[in-house]
């Protein structure tokens, strides 16, 4: 079973929302200066999700942990 490339997209854009604002909001209960907060989440959503994707399919070229479904385990 392999993921297509648009499943990883979607993956990392879904990531990436959730983590963002948690950054953001970690960093505005530090800094206490909420620009300074979206300014952060602003930039690393974008090297965040870029650097997810590229996770995502090389784990997808890993063995490691997946397994055949038994309905098509007969039909190889």
């Amino acid at each position: 079973m392999v993921d297509k490339h648009w499943r990883s997209v979607a993956k990392a854009v879904s990531w990436r929302t959730l983590g963002t604002i948690d950054t953001m909001l970690i960093a505005w209960l530090i800094t206490g200066k909420l620009a300074f907060a979206i300014s952060i989440g602003f930039v690393e959503v974008f090297t965040k999700m870029f650097l997810y994707y590229f996770h995502e399919r090389l784990w997808n070229r890993i063995k490691f942990g997946r397994v055949v479904p038994k309905e098509t385990e007969y039909n190889i």
